[in-house]
């Protein structure tokens, strides 16, 4: 009987705050989809991949979150062309022994966008995307997809980013778009957040949160307590696990 269960999951670590397996779990249940279950994986270094799989033959499809969206590649056979362009993993498909990547994150991202922006989009936004990960890229590729242009802040200034000191009140004031795309403010740590000016937001401001967990980060609070408009990145979630389901179906 085990051999006609059709298994999913999660990689990650740590994957306390993930959604994911309630999310697919629900979904079982609900569209009355037999056979299938979904666990998550919390594995401590992506080189353990390989075990993982041999451990559990009957997987078919994994979600891949933090840390892992960009250190998974070296372990695929081939990449979609979105993925490859972008850089960034977060959808794997297992078929005949062979894995495929794939990135659901740019489709959740732009649509939950569209929807949170005014339509059409100004033509003067311009966006601060903070943090330069696997999940950035996939915003990255969206944004750029949208005609937006963008400025990319972390921790550290490279040729491509400036560091949070290096975001004036000027370079605020005049990016009205600011995408977290950090794991700050997630759950357990719920406490951090991306030291910004926020105290120079206005309800000119949009606010997008890729943590989910909480619901309302101190991101987002900081946002909201200026007049900014606020979005989390659950409807993202829902919009990229859809996809992947999609992509582990066809």
């Amino acid at each position: 009987m085990s051999s006609k269960i059709r298994c999913f999951g999660i990689i990650g670590y740590p994957l306390s705050h993930s959604f994911s397996p309630g999310y697919f779990t629900a979904k079982f249940e609900r569209e009355d989809i037999p056979g299938c279950r979904y666990d998550a994986y919390p594995i401590t270094s992506i080189d353990l991949l390989p075990q993982l799989l041999l451990q559990n033959p009957a997987l078919l499809g994994l979600n891949v979150t933090i840390p892992y969206k960009t250190a998974v590649i070296p372990f695929l056979d081939e990449l979609s062309e979105e993925a490859a362009a972008i850089g960034a993993v977060n959808v794997v498909k297992i078929e005949d022994g062979r894995l495929s990547g794939h990135n659901s994150d740019v489709y959740g991202f732009e649509v939950s966008l569209r929807n949170f922006l005014p339509n059409p989009v100004p033509a003067e936004l311009k966006a601060l995307v903070l943090g330069t990960g696997g999940a950035s890229k996939a915003v990255q590729f969206a944004l750029k997809k949208m005609g937006i242009p963008y400025l990319l802040v972390s921790r550290s200034p490279s040729t491509e980013s400036i560091d949070y000191q290096g975001v004036t009140a000027e370079i605020f004031a005049s990016h009205q778009l600011i995408v977290n795309t950090t794991p700050l403010g997630m759950s357990p740590k719920t406490e951090t957040c991306p030291p910004l000016p926020y105290e120079l937001a206005t309800p000119a401001h949009y606010f997008y949160d890729l943590v989910y967990n909480p619901e309302k980060t101190c991101f987002l609070q900081f946002g909201e307590a200026t007049g900014g408009k606020t979005m989390n990145g659950l409807p993202m979630l829902y919009l990229q696990a859809e996809r992947a389901w999609e992509i582990w179906n066809r």
